[in-house]
């Protein structure tokens, strides 16, 4: 039997390359971000982490990063660089992505997701990124570096992070017909996903199609790992990642009947939208 990720072209993950979505936290974070890296190519690999996400302050030092820092000084990786701009004429120069066509992985820092599709989107960055994912590469992320691979961007409202339905509301579409929410049970968020799929006030966009949405909500320390479509959860013990499917629900379906739990562990098949119970066929995910 073909490996699952192989069986016909992916509908939701990407035909090629690897995703490696974190809901953000700390306390996981070496171990999730050590595991994009040795994906990426361990030592040998050539990482560009983009820190846009966190500020929009011209003062900020972008280039100070941990996450550039944990893959130089802890995982001994010889190729990292720190990538940023908020200028869209510049992320939209050669020279600007010559560190993303040379990368084996990239690295979506945290803070407000909008700052990343008001910088990349639609330039030769964001088309970078998915000729990365095209030749075999990983893109990573935590927290805002996680709700950005999705088609549709949840918190995405420039005033607030409150509002799931905002002006800016175009991830970047790593997960096709995905919307991702992040800190998910460490924060309360465990109904939010349903006011984007429900979107009672008629707020989004007629580029999305609602209703085929799949929202997945992934909580702090915990992180998922794509591979076609198929995702497998990895991080803290007992971690909970929430899929939530529109198509399952009917007028009278209470909230908390509205997602499915898939634990540290488990996998879920992204385009049958069925968790993979034990004894199934997934793919694990190496090295």
């Amino acid at each position: 039997m073909a490996p699952f990720c192989l069986q016909g072209s992916p509908v939701v993950g990407p035909p090629k390359g690897r995703l490696v979505i974190m809901g953000g936290g700390g306390k996981e974070m070496a171990s999730i971000f050590g595991k994009f890296v040795s994906l990426a190519g361990g030592p040998e690999a050539r990482i560009v982490v983009i820190p846009t996400a966190a500020s929009s302050a011209p003062g900020y030092d972008y280039g100070r990063s941990w996450a550039a820092n944990l893959a130089r000084e802890k995982m001994k990786v010889a190729a990292v660089s720190v990538l940023h701009t908020h200028q869209r004429a510049v992320a939209d120069t050669a020279e600007f992505v010559k560190p993303i066509k040379e990368a084996t992985g990239i690295w979506f820092g945290g803070g407000r997701q909008w700052r990343l599709t008001k910088a990349y989107g639609g330039t030769r960055a964001e088309r970078e990124f998915h000729q990365l994912l095209a030749r075999g590469g990983v893109v990573g992320g935590s927290s805002a570096g996680a709700t950005i691979q999705g088609s549709f961007l949840a918190r995405g409202d420039t005033s607030g992070n409150t509002i799931m339905i905002g002006d800016v509301q175009r991830g970047f579409g790593f997960m096709r017909n995905t919307a991702i929410d992040q800190h998910l049970i460490a924060r309360g968020r465990e109904r939010d996903l349903i006011q984007v799929l429900e979107d009672p006030r008629k707020k989004m966009r007629k580029e999305f199609d609602r209703a085929a949405l799949l929202g997945i909500g992934i909580d702090e320390d915990v992180a998922i790992v794509v591979s076609g479509d198929q995702f497998e959860v990895i991080g803290k013990k007992g971690g909970e990642v929430l899929v939530y499917d529109p198509r399952k629900w009917g007028k009278r379906t209470p909230a908390e009947e509205k997602w499915e739990t898939i634990r540290t562990g488990g996998f879920f098949d992204l385009k049958n939208r069925k968790i993979i119970k034990k004894g199934g066929s997934p793919v694990k995910v190496s090295p």
